[in-house]
């Protein structure tokens, strides 16, 4: 049985000369300025009891009523992944990662994704746009995402987003020993000829910042905390490079295998078999969309990063 939306309204007299839907969008900010238009076109969303168009200019007073059904957003299938969800409410859940899951359907990965194991777990996901999926992370990243589980959590997560007061801290290795930590500000966008990667770009990118800092240095290595300010695609990735501190495991944006000098047996076969990029979402912070509480969730290195820094703290003596 669909869920039944059911929402009204006294525009004010200060919103006269504005737009049907601009004022739906400032009475009933849980849902998307789009997805209202829809309702207005559809006759879900009515103007003192009659339907308008969206662009129709409004003189305050009028009664706005919305009573709509939720739709599907998309034609995914549920399938029975397990989850690792670290907190879960009636609101939101926060999910740990782990490397190898891909995030959302696209071309090559029509199945087996996070999207799907979610509608397994809470089919009323298929109502959300994105099945509640607010951000993402790549394929072989690990850590903390948060997912919305109603329409107004993820009109509020996507503005949190928007407004950058979502707190998120990623741990990473990098290739090179750094003096001290930094702020790399490279606006980003596509790679002018190779379209599937990311690029710093000189011309018509968008603002892109990321913060780190130093947490332990290796002799050829950097173990470092990394705190997104803006949230591009590959952005840590794409930074990191830019600044010649490429991601250990980064097959895309980093450099050649080389052997460190003076590095033991163990170290060597350990960089070389690494089998991802060196990153995980270690920290999320957040304002909870129904009480404005803030919260945050820490999730601990996964297994192979921690055997990754193990073998950097230990590669450059006798032992195995």
């Amino acid at each position: 049985m669909k869920e039944v939306l059911e929402h009204s309204a006294q525009v004010p007299l200060t919103m006269g000369g504005m737009r049907f839907d601009q004022v739906a969008s400032e009475l009933f900010p849980d849902f998307s300025r789009s997805r209202l238009q829809t309702w207005i076109r559809d006759g879900q969303l009515t103007l003192d009891g009659r339907t308008a168009k969206p662009k129709d200019k409004l003189i305050g007073g009028e009664h706005l009523e919305l009573r709509a059904e939720l739709e599907a957003q998309g034609t995914w299938e549920p399938e029975a992944i397990d989850l690792n969800i670290v907190y879960e409410d009636d609101h939101l859940m926060v999910i740990n990662k782990p490397a190898g899951l891909v995030v959302h359907p696209a071309a090559g990965n029509q199945t087996g994704t996070l999207l799907n194991a979610l509608l397994n777990h809470c089919p009323d996901l298929i109502n959300v746009p994105r099945a509640g999926i607010v951000h993402r992370l790549d394929k072989e990243t690990t850590g903390l995402m948060v997912v919305a589980k109603t329409l107004q959590a993820h009109a509020d997560l996507v503005e949190q987003l928007a407004d950058r007061t979502v707190s998120r801290e990623y741990e990473a290795v990098a290739v090179g020993a750094m003096t001290g930590g930094g702020t790399v500000d490279a606006p980003m966008g596509r790679h002018p000829t190779q379209r599937k990667l990311m690029a710093v770009l000189s011309h018509g990118g968008k603002r892109a910042v990321t913060h780190y800092r130093v947490l332990n240095r290796f002799p050829h290595h950097t173990h470092i905390r990394v705190r997104l300010e803006t949230g591009r695609t590959h952005q840590i990735r794409v930074h990191m490079a830019h600044i010649q501190f490429p991601l250990v495991g980064d097959a895309t944006y980093g450099r050649r295998f080389k052997i460190p000098k003076g590095a033991n047996d163990h170290l060597i076969n350990v960089l070389k078999h690494f089998p991802r990029q060196a990153l995980h979402a270690a920290t999320l912070g957040l304002e909870h969309p129904d009480t404005g509480d803030y919260c945050e969730w820490s999730s601990p290195l996964p297994d192979d990063f921690q055997q990754l820094l193990d073998a950097l703290k230990h590669g450059y003596n006798d032992e195995d």
